[in-house]
């Protein structure tokens, strides 16, 4: 079908010609908060939200099945987990237990014939339907797009903003989707089309995050990019009363692999420099990084030793690379609202910010004991900020009791044994750098141990933040404005996050 709105804008997702059914933002609960519908079925229930319930239930509750053997065009393949009968009232009954495992995919068929696309951001369940054999990247990136631009005109991301903003968000959806077609989705081309303003609401702390309050993000990044109002109707100014100021975040995730004798045996590094700007008259900024920078360690002279070597790096469509080669430079003029600067990944050796050395032993036929020790092998002036460690134990469990050994400076600490989950569960609020934490797991089974029930032992998965340090040395030397601007003092506010994507190692 042809539409000729999908003209309009240069954000529009032109080459690909996708369509979705329903498009609707789940509260944590699962509450609806925004719902819009673009396409009728006739398989949806009665009422307009019936489908919304349903999906939420399935992620909710994954049992690891699809419906199966639902012939429909999508030509997506369900996932298979346990064998299933389908009942006179056509539900689907497990002829297994529905034991949870693990989280939901993105993408998964339900018994009503629709495939449903989904990604969560910041507690928040963004999801849609279609009945189409659509790209399920391209509508998973159509979803990420969404919350970003709710993001940058509510200013913050949460479910008090949604509700409060919801007019403003349901003339956003008009111009971004129209009749299940992707439209117009970058925040800049969008200021034309809309009218409302937001009604600012305080960001909700995040508690899964930093610790240190100079890390923590400050109140004018969730400033959002139009005019608005605030909470007693006082209307504010975009641009007006405002500092210049500019935020510019390094975060990087790390995906690490140990072997029982804390070994690394696979390590990656994925990064990005994502950036906000609040800079009145929206000036051309340059930035430069280090200068020993090497993309590529085929390139790197004498293995990259004492220089900062990258596998690959790609940059925003911003980005003039006129001076990348030789300065390692990069000028641009920042869009509205926040926006990924430059990707970058580095793989195979570097220094790890924390190793696990893990240890068990039978001390009876039916009593486990099982030792984890953890080395922070950062610098001495940072820390590992809110720490978690989990230890998966066998199904047949009866009990752990767990003891720790704390360095100094280590804050609270808190070890104790999942009964619903069959895992410990250890956290730290603070891990300084160059002190070692252990943890000691006397574990009682219900039968003698064999080397069955040994396998169910682990791995180990850790997951930490580290404020203002980054494993790559990747650095930004300066940022300024590309032209002189007598009287113009932009206020740079740079900060560096390390994250744990995937730390685990091996029993």
């Amino acid at each position: 079908e042809h539409n000729p709105r999908t003209r309009r804008g240069i954000g529009v997702f032109r080459a690909v010609c996708i369509m979705i059914s329903n498009f609707f933002v789940l509260s944590p609960r699962g509450d609806t908060i925004i719902a819009k519908q673009y396409r009728a079925n006739a398989n949806v229930g009665a009422h307009e939200r019936s489908h919304t319930e349903a999906f939420f239930r399935k992620i909710r509750f994954w049992d690891g099945v699809a419906a199966p053997g639902i012939a429909d065009s999508t030509g997506l393949t369900p996932s298979v987990g346990s064998t299933l009968t389908v009942a006179a009232t056509d539900s689907l009954v497990p002829e297994e237990s529905t034991e949870r495992k693990g989280d939901a995919p993105p993408i998964f068929i339900m018994p009503d014939g629709l495939s449903y696309l989904h990604v969560k951001r910041n507690g928040l369940i963004f999801g849609c339907s279609t009945a189409r054999n659509v790209s399920p990247c391209t509508v998973i990136e159509l979803l990420s797009r969404i919350a970003k631009v709710f993001k940058d005109y509510c200013g913050t991301l949460s479910e008090e903003a949604i509700r409060k903003n919801f007019i403003l968000l349901y003339e956003l959806l008009d111009e971004m989707i129209d009749y299940g077609y992707p439209q117009v989705t970058q925040t800049e081309n969008l200021k034309s089309f809309v009218y409302n303003e937001p009604i600012v609401v305080s960001p909700v702390a995040n508690s899964g995050t930093m610790v240190n309050p100079k890390t923590a993000s400050a109140s004018a990044v969730h400033k959002p990019v139009i005019a608005s109002v605030n909470a007693s109707g006082k209307k504010s100014s975009a641009s007006t009363n405002q500092k210049n100021e500019i935020f510019v975040d390094i975060l990087e995730r790390l995906n690490v692999l140990f072997s029982n004798n804390g070994y690394v045996l696979n390590s990656t590094i994925d990064g990005c420099i994502q950036m906000k700007s609040y800079l009145a008259g929206n000036p051309a900024l340059r930035l430069a990084l280090n200068e020993d920078l090497v993309i590529g360690r085929q390139n790197a002279p004498g293995g990259g030793y004492g220089s900062v070597v990258l596998d690959d790096i790609n940059f925003h469509e911003c980005v003039n690379l006129s001076e990348f080669e030789y300065a390692r430079n990069l000028q641009f003029t920042p869009p509205d609202g926040e926006f990924v600067l430059l990707n970058y990944r580095l793989t195979g050796e570097f220094s790890t910010p924390f190793r696990i050395f893990p240890s068990i032993e039978e001390s009876a036929p039916k009593t486990i004991e099982i030792s984890v020790l953890i080395r922070a092998e950062m610098p001495n002036n940072h820390f590992g900020a809110n720490v978690s460690v989990e230890l998966p134990l066998p199904r047949c469990t009866a009990g752990a009791s767990c003891s720790l050994v704390s360095s100094p400076g280590t804050g609270a600490c808190n070890a104790e044994f999942v009964s619903q989950d069959k895992k410990v569960l250890w956290t730290l609020k603070k891990f300084p750098g160059g002190s070692e934490q252990t943890m000691r797991v006397k574990v009682t089974l219900n039968q003698p141990c064999t080397s069955q029930i040994r396998r169910e032992i682990g791995p180990i998965s850790m997951n930490f933040e580290i404020p203002m340090y980054n494993v790559s040395n990747l650095q930004v030397r300066y940022l300024r404005i590309a032209e002189n601007m007598p009287g113009y003092t932009p206020y740079r506010w740079v900060r560096y996050v390390t994250q744990s994507s995937s730390y685990v190692c091996r029993m």
